[in-house]
């Protein structure tokens, strides 16, 4: 097995997991099979339990896995399917080792950080690295190792030492350390400043590791003389100073790298320039183009809990947008804070009140996400009631299923207390949304209903069939621990709110439509994990050809549910 590390100095969120992804993408276009690892050294076991505003999204994979947000963009720029094991973190490498302890397997031993949980580390690299993700027999080529926080952090140490070591036993041929830092301008004379990540490497070789490369992240495109100084003081060949620079998609990234040539000094470092071919990168290369050359926009309405870090989103956003470039269009995100629309709101700020609805009413469609508890619930079931009488498309997604449900039900059966046992947090007659009966309700960690679930369809003639392609059932990604509550289907259906989408029980709901609107939409599940820039979700696919008029034409012209 073949490693390449990506490490962070400076400062953190430098993008180191693009410019991971990116690598990934350049060898892959080289023929090189690719499985990805992120190393995130906090002590939580996984994701699951932090806030969006901590960490951004919790990516869900196929497993079941509550994951960090970068193992979605290897899963999008790779088009792979991770495992949860693919993710490691201090709190699993600690947890693991204390069980083996407590089970008596260390012999007595005093149990230490090195060499135990450095060896706790080394296993578990080389055991993932040889799990295929691409749906192929056999290990992968090369295994990209993305380690998360900055170089010095004193919670890394142990995984820095761990990958020392790494590197001394698989030798030279089989380890490449790519350095991802920040190049600030400083003052008004525009330079260039080298000093910060001559320090970094400069640590970073004390910790044992030495780059082969650099990536060098700065605004504007790196001079010469910044790279000979670079060069000079860094111990790393010119040729091998990449500069990732400021683009206008995230996209060009790998194209950047292509065009410095860092598959070759790469591809040198491990030893594959015999069996590796020239990178063909002409599909990323269109795309990228494509979405740069497009004017149209469409507006969609995102109302949520969390938009004050656009990360807290960023599986749809990246579903909004590989469904807008379907239609040769730029999406145009408004954000609005769902409390913003509330009664409340209109007393305490009537003019962020007036510009929420304002921003409402512009957009061409609606999309309410996920969320936990109760803060700007009111918010999003005005705009669901908002998107159902104007025929508005909709979207809602997981809370913004609940959300529809108990806005149907004050609406139109006129049970005004109507409510999610989230929210009331008591056993009321009118929760139309319950607590799943297998959740636990005193540990939160890794207790709802997660990872990939079939749905089944109950009607063909569906909107959200025919848009999975006429498909009997669809397999997709769960994170929640409340369901709509089943005895008080029969009635929603009575009125007209048609659940065409179940588990395979039958008693758990999973999609719901509204008849005679364009596009009213509800998912328990979350279709913007499995989106991939060339196969946009068909639900956000639907959404966007809705808001722009076109999805009848598109399902009459293509029954299959394609583009």
């Amino acid at each position: 097995m073949k490693y390449v590390l990506v490490t962070g100095g400076v400062v953190s969120g430098l993008g180191k997991g693009v410019t991971a992804s990116s690598i990934g993408v350049v060898l892959k276009a080289c023929g090189l099979r690719v499985t990805s690892i992120k190393i995130d050294p906090y002590l939580n076991t996984d994701a699951g339990t932090m806030s969006p505003f901590e960490h951004g999204e919790v990516f869900v994979l196929d497993d079941g896995g509550e994951v960090d947000l970068d193992l979605g963009n290897y899963e999008r720029f790779l088009d792979v399917t991770l495992t949860r094991d693919n993710n490691i973190t201090t709190g699993k490498i600690y947890q693991s080792v204390l069980e083996k302890e407590r089970k008596g397997d260390y012999l007595g031993k005093t149990v230490q950080v090195v060499p135990h949980i450095t060896d706790a580390i080394k296993d578990w690299i080389q055991l993932v690295a040889l799990i295929p993700v691409d749906g192929k027999e056999g290990p992968a080529d090369v295994c990209v190792i993305e380690l998360g926080g900055t170089v010095g952090d004193i919670e890394s140490m142990p995984f820095i030492e761990a990958l020392r070591q790494l590197s001394f036993s698989v030798g030279q041929d089989n380890f490449c350390l790519i350095h991802v830092s920040l190049i600030p301008v400083l003052g008004v004379v525009g330079e260039q400043k080298t000093k910060p990540t001559q320090h970094s490497v400069r640590e970073l070789r004390a910790l044992g590791l030495t780059p082969h490369l650099l990536a060098c992240r700065s605004s504007q495109p790196l001079l010469e003389t910044t790279k000979e100084k670079l060069s000079q003081f860094c111990h790393v060949p010119a040729g091998n100073i990449l500069n990732i620079h400021d683009v206008p998609n995230i996209w060009h990234v790998p194209l950047l790298l292509r065009t410095q040539n860092a598959h070759n000094s790469i591809l040198k470092q491990l030893n594959l320039l015999s069996i590796a071919t020239p990178p063909d990168l002409r599909d990323w290369t269109t795309m990228a183009e494509t979405y740069d050359s497009l004017t149209n926009s469409v507006r969609i309405a995102l109302v949520g809990k969390y938009v004050g870090l656009t990360d807290s989103y960023l599986s749809v956003v990246k579903a909004l947008l590989h469904a807008c470039i379907a239609c040769s269009l730029k999406p145009s995100i408004d954000w609005i804070a769902a409390s913003d629309l509330e009664d409340d709101s209109a007393k305490l700020m009537p003019e962020v009140h007036a510009h929420a609805w304002e921003t409402l009413r512009n957009a061409a469609c609606v999309l309410v996400p996920g969320g936990f508890g109760d803060r700007g619930v009111a918010g999003m079931i005005l705009a669901a009631k908002y998107a159902r009488e104007n025929k508005v498309p909709y979207l809602g997604i997981c809370l913004g299923m609940q959300i529809s449900v108990i806005e149907f039900a004050r609406s139109v059966l006129g049970l005004e207390r109507a409510n999610s046992m989230e929210f009331t947090n008591s056993e009321l007659p009118d929760n139309v949304v319950i607590f799943m009966p297998e959740g636990s309700k005193t540990h939160m960690g890794n207790t709802m209903r997660l990872g990939s679930r079939k749905t089944l369809f109950q009607t063909p003639d569906c909107i959200t069939s025919k848009l999975y392609h006429n498909s009997e059932y669809v397999d997709e990604r769960h994170r929640h621990r409340y369901e709509v509550n089943p005895e008080i289907i029969g009635i929603l259906e009575e009125e007209g709110l048609k659940f065409v989408g179940k588990d395979e029980s039958g008693k758990r709901m999973e999609i719901l439509e509204l008849p005679n609107h364009p596009f009213y939409v509800g998912v328990q599940f979350h279709p913007e994990f499995k989106s991939r820039p060339r196969r946009p979700s068909p639900l956000f696919l639907g959404l966007i050809l809705a808001a722009t008029g076109k999805l009848e034409t598109h399902l009459k012209g293509h029954g299959n549910g394609s583009l």
